[in-house]
Formats: structure tokens, sequence, C-alpha cells
């Protein structure tokens, strides 16, 4: 009975070392691959860096691509302009209950950010991916698709700032 009771506490003691990781621990031979800045008209909104085990990224390889905020941005903001870029470079019209889903998830992955702030994504192939506010896990989403859809803001050819992607990848 009392061994039981320390297995119990140890494995309980773990719980908020589990919490606490940081998103390096999801790719822990990460070396920046690329960075750059979103600015718009003339304010710089955050700072990107793509961190991977591979430099150049290779396809289906885990990356991190960390945005460090330098204005306040609410949550559902976030959530919405994500959800616009991610229906505009899909081509067609997302299913209603597809965006549903994405649309909880993005609530929960994210927060309401100030200056300094950051939420690193983690690009997890055929799994989904981790979100992490300041290097404490967020959210993970269990959802390949939303991962692809999600980081091709920023990596896709048809990417809104090419400037920011050629940076990230490393194609100054």
């Amino acid at each position: 009975m009392n061994i039981r009771r320390v297995v119990l506490a140890s494995l309980l003691s773990l719980i908020p070392l589990i919490a606490a990781a940081s998103w390096r621990e999801a790719v822990p031979q990460a070396r920046l691959v690329g960075e750059g800045q979103l600015r718009f008209f003339g304010l710089r909104i955050y700072d990107a860096r793509l961190w991977s085990e591979t430099a150049p990224l290779q396809a289906r390889t885990a990356f991190a691509l960390e945005l460090t905020y330098h204005r306040s941005i609410s949550r559902d903001d976030l959530v919405r302009t994500s959800l616009e870029e991610i229906q505009r470079l899909s081509g067609e019209p997302l299913d209603a209950e597809q965006l549903r889903r994405w649309r909880a998830d993005m609530q929960q992955a994210f927060v309401d950010v100030e200056a300094g702030d950051r939420i690193t994504g983690v690009f997890l192939p055929g799994r989904g991916c981790r979100f992490y506010v300041n290097d404490r896990l967020q959210h993970e989403v269990a959802d390949a698709a939303f991962a692809d859809a999600f980081f091709a803001i920023w990596l896709d050819p048809r990417s809104r700032d090419q400037k920011l992607r050629r940076n990230l990848l490393g194609q100054r």
C-alpha cells in the first residue's frame, strides 16, 4: 500500500513538469533556419523565427514557428485572421464542421497577447501540432490537416508576405 502511494505521488509530481515543458523538447536538436518580421503599415506586429533539426527545412519534418509579439492583439483577432488565411490558401470553401473544430482548437491554443508575449507552434508531421505560450504548453491539436493548413499561412508559396516567408526559410 505504501509503495502505491509513493508511486502515485511521484507520478502526480510530474504533471506540472509535463505541462511546463518547453517546445524545445518536441524538437530537441532545433537550429534556427531563418527569421523575419511582420509589419503592417510600417508597424512592427511580430518577429518570427523558424526552428528545425534540418536546414534548409525538409518536408514532413518537425519544426517550430516562434512569434514574438510587439503589439497587443486579442485572441479573437488571432483566430479570425488565421481562419481567413487558411480559407484563402485552401482555394475552395472549407467544410463548416471542420471550420468550427479548427476555430475551437485555436480558441484554446491562443491567448490575448501583449507586447513581449511569444506563441510557438510546433509542427508534428502526420500527427498535428502543439502551441506554447511563453514556453508553456497551451494546447495540442491532433489533426494533421489542421497543422498543414495552419503553418501554410507562413510557409506556403502563396503566403501573403513573401519576404517573411523567404527569410523564415533562410532564402534571403
